[in-house]
């Protein structure tokens, strides 16, 4: 293992002008290079022209395994289950009730109100029919992630839930993430990764079925293939763009700094494009942290990573933490930790977060885990305008009106003058003819 320094920059916010303030909160470069979108595009039209026959050529390609049968069957189901630790089981189990628990008492509730008398305006819901959901197998297998998007299309009531995960060698996925799926409920579950899982999904074949919205992370390949099915009219829509796992911390000078230097090295052992950032009011807090990360980074398994990660991070001295939030919400985190004394008091002044954690006993994995909320979230700044998985993205909501003749005497006024002003003509006589008719019954 690489025993080499960790290196994490010290900045002063304070001391940068816009641009340089700007330096400090970038990203990690995520190219879409020509290259990548013509390789992924290639994958793309390849499913598109050949289907399953091309899914198993590209298996053999990018996975390593010969597949003979693309679709998981009940004995692999069964073997999965058998082959699995009970007590990884349980807390498989355990996570699960309290992820459909939270998400459950989340989900959007129909709405029926009358906006003038004899006008009654509603909202119903209705899942998206077939949904496909992606669950990464690269580095390290995510039966967490299954959970994740499984349970709230399970609440959403979605007709067919599809998963794709990428086979071993053996042409066998995860036991953990079979048992995952199977426990969320989900209908269909297909050996495949990468850009071609993408687009089977998208697209449908003689196996898989063509889905409706697509859900899930993913690597660049991935990512990319999301964002060119997305585009085409007969592709699929996607739950949201995705990044790199990100972490920003807001601590203050009683923080523990152990813990939050586990904190952002939880974030950086994802993957080397990982970024995590630390603010702090404290300038020995920043010392302080900088030697833990250091000394927790040398005896993790993943210790490489997390330093190719740590070179993209940043130690970032402000001025008080009202200062620290602005510059979190300038910087829209995939997760916010306040590790302070009265971390509500800030919580007020969060704009932009996917998920924000609170205080010192809440650690960003139980997020990722158990906690109940989704780990599948916006990052790369989308926070700023998108939220995290919940049962809403997997629904529709569909207005519903009805009027009263009262009602239609009421409002029809208001109508015809505002599309009188527009120039719709038809608009306006598809409603001033219905009130010469109620004239005349009088």
């Amino acid at each position: 293992m690489h025993e080499g320094l960790v290196c994490m920059k010290r900045i002063d916010w304070n001391a940068l002008d816009e641009q340089g303030r700007g330096d400090a909160l970038a990203r990690p470069v995520q190219s879409r290079a020509a290259e990548l979108r013509d390789g992924v595009g290639r994958i793309i039209a390849e499913v598109r022209a050949r289907g399953d026959a091309a899914l198993r050529e590209l298996s053999a390609k990018y996975d390593r395994c010969a597949l003979t049968a693309l679709e998981v069957d009940d004995d692999e189901f069964t073997a999965a289950e058998a082959a699995l630790d009970p007590a990884l089981k349980a807390a498989i189990r355990e996570a699960a009730t309290r992820i459909e628990a939270f998400h459950r008492a989340a989900a959007p509730q129909p709405v029926g109100v009358d906006t003038a008398p004899g006008v009654r305006v509603e909202r119903m819901l209705r899942p998206i029919q077939r949904v496909g959901l992606y669950v990464p197998a690269g580095s390290a297998p995510l039966p967490s992630t299954a959970l994740m998007l499984g349970v709230p299309a399970r609440i959403a009531g979605c007709r067919e839930v599809v998963l794709c995960s990428p086979a071993r060698a053996d042409g066998r996925c995860d036991a953990a993430v079979l048992y995952a799926a199977r426990l969320t409920g989900v209908h269909k579950v297909f050996k495949l990764g990468g850009a071609q899982a993408i687009a089977a999904m998208a697209y449908g074949t003689v196996s898989v079925p063509k889905c409706d919205k697509l859900f899930g992370p993913g690597n660049a390949w991935v990512t990319e293939a999301k964002l060119q099915v997305s585009s085409e009219p007969d592709g699929a829509a996607i739950d949201m763009p995705a990044g790199p796992s990100e972490v920003l911390v807001i601590a203050d000078a009683a923080a523990n700094p152990a813990f939050v230097a586990a904190d952002l090295l939880s974030q950086a052992e994802h993957g080397p494009d990982s970024q995590v950032i630390l603010l702090s009011d404290s300038a020995a807090m920043l010392d302080r942290v900088a030697r833990e990360v250091e000394q927790q980074c040398a005896e993790l398994p993943r210790a490489e990573i997390a330093r190719q990660a740590l070179e993209q991070s940043r130690l970032i001295a402000v001025a008080s933490l009202a200062q620290a939030v602005e510059v979190s919400n300038r910087y829209a985190p995939e997760h916010l930790i306040l590790q302070v004394a009265a971390p509500r008091v800030l919580l007020a002044g969060i704009e932009s977060a996917g998920s924000v954690f609170l205080g010192a006993w809440t650690p960003e994995s139980v997020g990722d885990y158990c906690s109940g909320s989704n780990h599948v979230l916006p990052t790369y700044g989308h926070a700023r305008s998108y939220s995290g998985v919940s049962v809403a993205s997997y629904q529709k909501q569909i207005t519903v009106q009805e009027l009263s003749a009262d009602g239609l005497r009421g409002i029809g006024p208001c109508t015809a003058t505002l599309a009188a002003a527009e120039q719709l003509e038809a608009h306006r006589r598809a409603v001033t003819l219905r009130l010469a008719e109620l004239e005349s019954m009088t």
